[in-house]
């Protein structure tokens, strides 16, 4: 919502092709596609967020690789977010209207959702109040765990809060909590939930 992956793909990274080939030349594009649908199906069956070792280990063996110790520091090893990431449009100049205005009484990012420590770290410090890691809270979306830690986070009550996602059946779960909710669709608004197409449109909530 706040954050894209370059190239669209959020798992795996977009340089997990480039470091598997740097160990192992000779796999070929329709290797690789087959390793990703291993992965997503690692994924779907998962009941919280998996390990990444793990995650990556599935792939690498359904095109027959048995991956080192190294070869998995080398998939999961930290790079600037900058290399993976990037900020939508939009984020910015909601973040930059919503601190000096107040409205988010320093609790903007955390209303705005799960990707905020992105954005925090992308320039726009002092809004940040909560973050809401959901492998440590050892669940998945939409588990109500996530939403009662933001609130929590955040020292508000749910009718306190705003949840914005680019997932229409999280802001319906969180509505069902309490909240108040709004979906990001920014190809076009849903007539399911109530939806905005731009961050900025929130600022008229807040």
């Amino acid at each position: 919502m706040l954050i894209r992956p370059i190239g669209g793909r959020w798992n795996p990274r977009v340089d997990f092709e480039e470091t598997v080939l740097a160990h192992h030349p000779s796999i070929t594009p329709e290797q690789f596609a087959a390793a990703i649908a291993a992965g997503d199906s690692f994924f779907a069956a998962s009941s919280s967020t998996p390990d990444y070792d793990d995650y990556h280990r599935v792939m690498l063996r359904h095109v027959g690789l048995d991956p080192t110790p190294q070869f998995l520091a080398d998939l999961g090893r930290d790079v600037p977010a900058t290399t993976i990431l990037e900020l939508y449009p939009d984020v910015m100049e909601t973040l930059r209207e919503l601190k000096p205005s107040g409205r988010a009484d320093g609790g903007g990012l955390g209303r705005l959702g799960g990707t905020a420590r992105w954005a925090h770290g992308a320039g726009d410090r002092g809004v940040l109040r909560g973050v809401c890691d959901l492998p440590v809270l050892g669940c998945r979306k939409p588990d109500p765990r996530m939403y009662h830690h933001a609130s929590a986070a955040l020292d508000l009550a749910p009718a306190q809060c705003l949840f914005v996602d680019d997932d229409p059946s999280l802001v319906d779960a969180a509505i069902a909590l309490g909240c108040a909710g709004r979906a990001v669709c920014r190809d076009s608004a849903t007539s399911d939930v109530p939806s905005v197409v731009t961050l900025v449109e929130l600022l008229d909530l807040l």
